[in-house]
C-alpha cells in the first residue's frame, strides 16, 4: 500500500463518534474502530462495505462471497461532539502541560 506519512495530523482518535459526509455511505453515523495514521484513514464498522468472492481452499467447503468493511479516508468524515451533538472540527488547548481536544462549535472538551 502507498504509504503518504501523514502521521500526527489526524485529530480523531480511536471511540469518536463520526459522521460520514462524503461517498456512498453519506449520512451514516459510527464509532472508529481503528486509525490507519500513515494511510489518513479510518475503519469504521458497517460502513464501506465491499463484496469479496473466496475461492474454497479445501474440496470439502464451497466457495462464499464474504462481506468486508473497507477503512475510509478520514477527510470524508466529520467528528460529532459528545457535549453538542453537532458535527465540529477540533481544536487544541493548553491546560497546564496537557494539550486537550476541544469543540469549535460548543469550546468544550471532548
Amino acid at each position: 500500500m502507498k504509504s503518504l506519512k501523514k502521521g500526527n495530523n489526524m485529530k480523531l482518535k480511536k471511540g469518536d463518534t463520526v459522521a460520514i459526509i462524503k461517498g456512498k455511505d453519506k449520512g451514516k453515523n459510527g464509532k472508529i474502530e481503528k486509525i490507519f495514521p500513515n494511510l489518513a484513514k479510518v475503519l469504521l464498522p458497517e460502513v464501506n462495505l465491499y463484496k469479496r468472492h473466496v475461492k474454497s481452499r479445501v474440496p470439502q467447503k464451497p466457495s462464499e462471497i464474504v462481506t468486508l468493511t473497507k477503512p475510509i479516508s478520514w477527510v470524508n468524515v466529520a467528528l460529532i461532539c459528545p457535549n453538542c451533538k453537532k458535527q465540529t472540527r477540533v481544536g487544541y488547548k493548553i491546560e497546564g502541560k496537557e494539550k486537550i481536544r476541544i469543540c469549535k462549535k460548543c469550546s468544550k472538551k471532548i
